[in-house]
C-alpha cells in the first residue's frame, strides 16, 4: 500500500496498529486519516481476545453489543456473521467504530488492558462495517406493522437510533431534519477526514431501508410544533434536536470579522463542500494563521480542518495542560504529527482588530493551575504580567456548546433546566410531557454519539411500551 507508514509486524500479544497516510501528505487534503484493517490485522487483532466468560467490556458499551461474539467471528474469518451481531444493536456501525470513544468505554474494561493493551474494539467494529454492510444474510427482525405513526424530530445518532428500532418494532416513522441532508452532527459537525460522507449516507440508507421516512428542510419550531405532529396523527415524538447553540468566551473582540464558533466552522466547511477544496471554492477562508480555542475533540477538528484549508500556522490555545485535555488522545497524536500548534496553559483575554474590522491577533496570560474545580481538573489560575500576542487571521472558539433552543421555546409545558436542556426520565426519555421524548445532546449536553445512540434505544423501548399500553387501554375500554 503506497504512501502508508510503515508497519512492523507485532506479536500476537500487542496491539494491531492502524494504518494512516504520511502526516505531511495528509495534513493537505481531506481524505480519511484512520485507514482500517487489513483481514489479516483483523484476524489477528481478534486472536488476542480471551473471550472471557463473564466479559466486563459489554457494560461498557451503551448499546450493549455483544462484543466477545462478533470478535469471535472476525477471528474465524466470518464477518458476515459478525456484522448480524453488530446490527442486531447497533443502526451505526461503521460510524462508531470510527468516532466513538471506545478507549473510556469498551476498552476500557477490557480485561487485558489491565496489564498491556485493550482490545481494539472499535476497530473491529469499524472492519466489520466496512466489509460486511454487504454481506447481511439476515434481514432485520421487523415486527408486524402496527399502524401507528410516531415523529423523530433531529437526525443525528440518537434521532436516526430511536427511528431504526421503532421501525423494527413495526412503527411508522418519519424524521424531520432541519437541513438539505440527514445526519446531523455526523454530517455538520464531524470533519470528512475524520468520518467520511460516503460512510454516513451508506448507514443513514440501512435506516431507509427499515421504511424511515426522512423529511429534510422540515424545521419543528417553525413549519409544525409539537402539538401540531400530534394533531397530524403521530402518537409519539421524540425530539432529538442536539445541542448546536454556541458559546462564546465573553472578552473583547469576539463580535469581529473572521471569529467563528466552532460549530459555525465545520458546519459552513461541511455544508459548503469546503472539504473538497480546491475542486470547490470555499467561502471558509482562514487566511495563514487560525488560532482554535479549546482542548476538545471539536478544537482538534476545528484546528486540523484549518490547517487544510491552508493556515501555514494552526494554533491550539488551551487554559490547562494536555494531562487535562478532554479530546481523544488518539486525536491530540493525530493533530500533532500534522504540525498543529499548542499553546498550554494560555488563555485569550481579548481579540485585536485591524483597521478594516478583521482579526489581527488574539492576546493571552500564561496560567497555572491551581486546586481542582467542580470538573474534577485543577483550576487554571491566571499569572500577571505575563501577557502576549498571538498573530492570527482567523480565531475559531470551541469551548463547548448550549442547547438548542427551538423546539423547547416552542413548546409549551416542555420543562428543561436552567442551561435550556430538556428535562426527562433519564431510564425513558419521557418528558413532561405525555407521549414526548427527548434524548441525545438536547438532554446532556454535548456527550459522544455513541451515548446519543443508547439514549435514542432506550426511547424507542419506553414509546414502544408507551404506544402498546395506550393500545392496551383502548381494546379493554371497549
Amino acid at each position: 500500500m503506497e504512501n502508508l507508514t510503515t508497519m512492523t509486524k507485532k506479536p500476537a500479544s500487542q496491539r494491531q496498529p492502524m494504518p494512516e497516510p504520511d502526516p505531511k501528505q495528509r495534513a493537505a487534503n481531506f481524505d480519511e486519516v484512520a485507514l482500517g484493517y487489513s483481514k489479516e490485522q483483523a484476524i489477528a487483532e481478534a486472536t488476542r481476545c480471551l473471550g472471557c466468560k463473564e466479559p466486563k467490556c459489554i457494560a461498557g458499551c451503551p448499546v450493549e453489543i455483544a462484543i466477545p461474539d462478533f470478535i469471535e467471528q472476525i477471528a474465524r474469518g466470518d464477518s458476515a456473521e459478525a456484522i448480524q451481531i453488530i446490527k442486531d444493536k447497533n443502526s451505526l456501525p461503521a460510524i462508531c467504530g470510527r468516532v466513538c470513544p471506545q478507549e473510556t468505554q469498551c476498552e476500557q474494561l477490557c480485561v487485558l488492558g489491565k496489564k498491556g493493551e485493550p482490545i481494539a474494539i472499535g476497530r473491529l467494529e469499524r472492519f466489520v462495517a466496512d466489509r460486511g454492510l454487504s454481506k447481511i444474510k439476515r434481514p432485520a427482525k421487523m415486527a408486524k406493522p402496527k399502524g401507528k405513526q410516531v415523529a423523530v424530530v433531529g437526525s443525528g445518532p440518537a434521532g436516526l437510533t430511536a427511528a431504526g428500532d421503532l421501525a423494527k418494532l413495526g412503527y411508522q416513522v418519519t424524521i424531520f431534519e432541519v437541513f438539505h441532508a440527514p445526519g446531523g452532527v455526523l454530517r455538520y459537525g464531524i470533519p470528512e477526514f475524520r468520518l467520511p460522507k460516503k460512510i454516513l449516507d451508506q448507514e443513514i440508507a440501512e435506516i431507509e431501508r427499515l421504511g424511515v421516512d426522512i423529511k429534510v428542510n422540515s424545521v419543528i419550531g417553525r413549519i409544525a410544533d409539537i402539538q401540531d405532529l400530534f394533531e397530524q396523527g403521530f402518537g409519539a415524538v421524540f425530539i432529538a434536536t442536539g445541542a448546536g447553540s454556541p458559546t462564546f468566551l465573553g472578552i473583547p473582540g469576539e463580535n469581529l470579522n473572521g471569529v467563528y464558533s466552532a460549530n459555525e466552522f465545520l458546519t459552513r466547511v461541511n455544508l459548503m463542500n469546503a472539504y473538497q477544496f480546491p475542486e470547490y471554492d470555499t467561502p471558509v477562508w482562514v487566511g495563514k494563521s487560525a488560532v482554535v480555542v479549546g482542548g476538545g475533540n471539536t478544537a482538534m477538528d476545528a484546528v486540523r480542518t484549518a490547517r487544510r484549508l491552508g493556515a501555514d500556522h494552526a494554533i491550539i490555545v488551551y487554559r490547562r495542560s494536555e494531562k487535562e485535555m478532554p479530546a481523544r488522545a488518539e486525536e491530540v497524536a493525530h493533530a500533532k504529527e500534522e504540525g498543529i500548534e499548542f499553546h498550554l496553559l494560555t488563555n485569550p483575554v481579548r481579540i485585536l482588530r485591524d483597521d478594516r474590522g478583521w482579526v489581527k491577533g488574539i492576546e493571552c496570560v500564561k496560567m497555572e493551575l491551581g486546586e481542582p474545580d467542580e470538573s474534577g481538573r485543577r483550576r487554571p489560575i491566571p499569572i500577571p504580567g505575563s501577557e502576549f500576542i498571538i498573530e492570527a487571521d482567523t480565531v475559531i472558539i470551541a469551548i463547548g456548546t448550549n442547547a438548542n433552543p427551538l423546539v423547547p421555546s416552542r413548546t409549551p409545558g416542555l420543562r428543561t433546566n436552567e442551561w435550556g436542556y430538556i428535562i426527562t426520565d433519564p431510564e425513558t426519555g419521557q418528558t413532561s410531557l405525555e407521549g414526548v421524548y427527548a434524548g441525545g445532546d438536547i438532554v446532556t449536553g454535548s456527550a459522544t454519539v455513541i451515548e446519543a445512540m443508547g439514549a435514542g434505544k432506550r426511547a424507542a423501548q419506553a414509546i414502544h411500551q408507551y404506544l402498546s399500553g395506550k393500545e392496551d387501554s383502548k381494546e379493554k375500554g371497549a
